[in-house]
């Protein structure tokens, strides 16, 4: 197969902001240079930066290695070892590797990499059991950058400063941060700002044009948490579902339209949709889908082969569906059928609710009988929940028991783990024995 460049990026342009400063394209190379000399001779790196340019820098010096690089959705020390037990031939980078790299000197020519190199193995966030390793080519990254690239492209062009609140381990963070900034000639912004106010503070110091791209989560605290917030050019949203009322609320504070996007670890940005305008998602054209009595298959894309889509799926003409929830998310009480998709969004829009949850019961068995919530709610009793909640949903899937904690034990995409949920209701029924 043929080989891919590393970027798309003028030598002279702006590839990166790291902590106020411009960073050029050829100084990104001489960095990468640097670091991939100092690599040790090992199958494997698994990249724990958090800081966004230092994250490229060491995917980009193992790519030049031709080695592959593990992305696991959390850090955990116990996740950790399980990933060292599986891929042993494996050497850590971390931010400090990258600090008082040696000079290389310019660089006069972008390298490229085959487009068939496994070039990152990322792992699924775990939010429904145990995560998976997905194994990604650099050429099928790239067809997905350009993809997605080719979507927005009234939206984006070279120059546009990307800040954004996600990891770039997580597969919507590497596609939308790193791959799409290193193809379409964007800058990334190096940090992961989390408090509304630093979100506000980064954008503003950026030039225009520039961009936000968040989580649901991250973009209600945002909108809650800043009472003016800096325009920008692009606004991108996924992880999650978005209440139309979300969107339009983002879209009037930041003054440009809010596209989300529909995806999964295993085949990546699938489809996308304008949430105030549609219900709809449209999909790349890369991909087709199929249903069958067990449910959606995908199949294209980066996608290794055909699978089975976690999702409950009303199939539409011209590339086009509807999302009616996970297919784990659907819960049929007393002969009622809902999703969880459904009550959390309703239970999210009762006034003083900042977060919150319903989850099925890990005690449960072949029926749900029952459901419980966790919610965030500052000042509000359960009684005052649950009044609410009987206003908005069938009693049959009123929440027993209701818990009321100080935050939900979400990851850094916003996303709950089924094993931070299970610790949680632990904690919480040790604490009431």
């Amino acid at each position: 197969m043929s080989d891919l460049p590393l970027a798309r990026h003028e030598l002279s342009a702006t590839l990166a902001y790291c902590r106020g400063r411009a960073v050029s394209a050829d100084e990104f190379l001489s960095d990468v240079v640097a670091l991939a000399s100092s690599l040790p001779e090992t199958r494997y790196i698994i990249n724990l930066c958090s800081d966004r340019y230092r994250f490229t820098v060491a995917f980009a010096a193992a790519l030049m290695r031709r080695q592959t690089t593990l992305m696991p959705p959390n850090q955990t020390p116990d996740f950790l070892e399980r990933v060292a037990h599986r891929y042993p031939d494996l050497h850590t980078l971390s931010d400090a590797a990258t600090d008082a790299l040696p000079p290389c000197g310019p660089r006069n020519v972008m390298p490229a990499v085959p487009a068939d190199h496994v070039a990152a193995i990322l792992f699924t966030s775990g939010s429904t059991g145990e995560p998976q390793p997905h194994p990604k080519s650099w050429g099928a990254l790239v067809a997905s950058a350009q993809s997605e690239l080719e979507r927005f492209a009234t939206l984006v062009s070279p120059g546009l400063a990307l800040v954004a609140t996600v990891p770039p381990q997580h597969m919507y963070g590497l596609e939308s941060t790193v791959m799409m900034a290193l193809e379409g000639g964007l800058v990334l912004h190096a940090g992961r700002p989390f408090f509304p106010a630093d979100i506000c503070a980064e954008l503003e110091a950026l030039p225009r044009p520039r961009g936000l791209v968040t989580t649901p989560v991250h973009l209600r605290a945002l909108l809650d948490g800043c009472t003016e917030v800096p325009p920008v050019d692009f606004l991108l949203c996924a992880t999650a579902p978005l209440s139309p009322q979300l969107a339009a609320r983002a879209e009037t504070r930041f003054r440009v339209p809010l596209h989300e996007i529909y995806g999964c670890t295993e085949a990546g940005l699938i489809a996308t949709r304008r949430t105030v305008a549609t219900l709809e998602w449209q999909m790349f054209r890369q991909f087709r889908m199929r249903q069958d009595e067990k449910g959606t298959w995908l199949t294209g894309g980066h996608a290794a082969t055909e699978f089975l889509l976690g999702d409950v799926i009303e199939l539409g003409e011209a590339g086009r569906f509807e999302l009616h929830g996970r297919t784990g998310d659907m819960v049929n009480i007393a002969g009622k059928r809902t999703s969880l998709a459904n009550l959390n969004y309703h239970l999210n829009s009762i006034e003083g609710v900042r977060d919150g949850a319903f989850v099925i019961p890990a005690d449960t068995q072949d029926a749900v009988t029952r459901l419980a919530a966790f919610v965030v709610a500052p000042g509000y009793s359960e009684e005052d929940i649950l009044a609410a909640l009987r206003k908005r949903i069938d009693v049959a899937f009123l929440p027993r028991p209701l818990h009321l904690v100080d935050a939900l034990p979400r990851n850094n995409v916003g996303k709950l783990p089924r094993l931070a949920i299970d610790g949680l209701t632990e904690r919480l029924t040790a604490k009431a024995g």
